[in-house]
Protein backbone atom coordinates (compact mmCIF):
# COMPACT_ATOMS: atom_id res chain seq x y z
CA UNK A 1 0.00 0.00 0.00
CA UNK A 2 1.60 3.44 -1.22
CA UNK A 3 1.63 5.85 1.89
CA UNK A 4 0.66 9.14 1.24
CA UNK A 5 3.46 12.04 0.40
CA UNK A 6 2.91 13.97 3.40
CA UNK A 7 3.82 10.88 4.90
CA UNK A 8 7.17 10.29 2.91
CA UNK A 9 9.04 13.89 3.10
CA UNK A 10 11.72 12.60 5.31
CA UNK A 11 14.12 9.60 5.35
CA UNK A 12 12.33 6.94 6.38
CA UNK A 13 8.58 6.86 6.23
CA UNK A 14 6.50 8.14 8.76
CA UNK A 15 5.20 4.65 9.65
CA UNK A 16 8.37 2.70 8.95
CA UNK A 17 9.77 5.34 12.28
CA UNK A 18 6.88 4.19 13.97
CA UNK A 19 7.22 0.78 14.02
CA UNK A 20 11.27 0.64 13.93
CA UNK A 21 10.66 2.84 17.36
CA UNK A 22 7.80 0.27 18.54
CA UNK A 23 5.73 2.72 19.27
CA UNK A 24 1.81 2.05 20.75
CA UNK A 25 -0.80 3.17 18.89
CA UNK A 26 -1.47 6.61 21.06
CA UNK A 27 2.54 8.09 20.20
CA UNK A 28 2.39 6.80 16.93
CA UNK A 29 -0.61 8.68 16.14
CA UNK A 30 0.65 11.50 17.64
CA UNK A 31 4.16 11.32 15.59
CA UNK A 32 2.14 10.99 12.40
CA UNK A 33 0.28 13.99 13.03
CA UNK A 34 3.07 16.16 13.75
CA UNK A 35 5.01 15.02 10.84
CA UNK A 36 2.06 15.46 8.30
CA UNK A 37 1.06 19.19 10.32
CA UNK A 38 0.99 21.80 7.51
CA UNK A 39 1.25 19.22 4.79
CA UNK A 40 -2.34 17.85 4.59
CA UNK A 41 -4.80 20.30 5.87
CA UNK A 42 -4.82 22.39 8.56
CA UNK A 43 -1.70 22.36 10.68
CA UNK A 44 -3.46 23.51 14.02
CA UNK A 45 -5.78 20.80 13.36
CA UNK A 46 -3.03 17.82 12.80
CA UNK A 47 -0.67 19.51 15.90
CA UNK A 48 -4.25 19.23 17.99
CA UNK A 49 -5.07 15.54 16.74
CA UNK A 50 -1.22 14.57 18.24
CA UNK A 51 -1.82 16.83 21.60
CA UNK A 52 -5.20 14.72 22.05
CA UNK A 53 -3.42 11.36 21.35
CA UNK A 54 -0.74 12.76 23.95
CA UNK A 55 -2.92 13.86 26.75
CA UNK A 56 -4.95 10.52 26.02
CA UNK A 57 -1.54 8.47 26.31
CA UNK A 58 -0.53 10.82 29.51
CA UNK A 59 -3.68 10.14 31.33
CA UNK A 60 -3.53 6.16 30.99
CA UNK A 61 0.16 6.32 32.38
CA UNK A 62 -1.43 8.35 34.85
CA UNK A 63 -4.47 6.38 35.54
CA UNK A 64 -1.70 3.02 36.03
CA UNK A 65 0.68 4.33 37.71
CA UNK A 66 -2.48 5.98 40.08
CA UNK A 67 -3.17 1.78 40.45
CA UNK A 68 0.33 0.38 41.00
CA UNK A 69 0.43 2.92 43.67
CA UNK A 70 -2.60 1.21 45.34
CA UNK A 71 -1.77 -2.40 45.46
CA UNK A 72 1.78 -1.18 46.30
CA UNK A 73 0.32 0.99 49.49
CA UNK A 74 0.99 0.37 52.82
CA UNK A 75 -3.03 -0.88 54.08
CA UNK A 76 -2.75 -3.32 50.91
CA UNK A 77 0.67 -4.90 52.57
CA UNK A 78 -0.89 -4.99 55.86
CA UNK A 79 -3.84 -7.24 54.57
CA UNK A 80 -1.09 -9.26 53.48
CA UNK A 81 0.94 -9.47 56.58
CA UNK A 82 -2.36 -10.49 58.61
CA UNK A 83 -2.81 -13.74 56.75
CA UNK A 84 -0.52 -17.05 56.49
CA UNK A 85 2.96 -17.19 55.35
CA UNK A 86 4.89 -19.73 53.86
CA UNK A 87 6.41 -20.84 56.69
CA UNK A 88 2.90 -21.73 58.15
CA UNK A 89 1.66 -24.10 56.21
Amino acid sequence: MAQPNYYNRGKIPVWDFIRDQELDFHKGNAIKYICRAGHKGSAKEDIQKAINYLENELQHLTDTSERIQAVLSDSFWDDWTDGPVLSDI
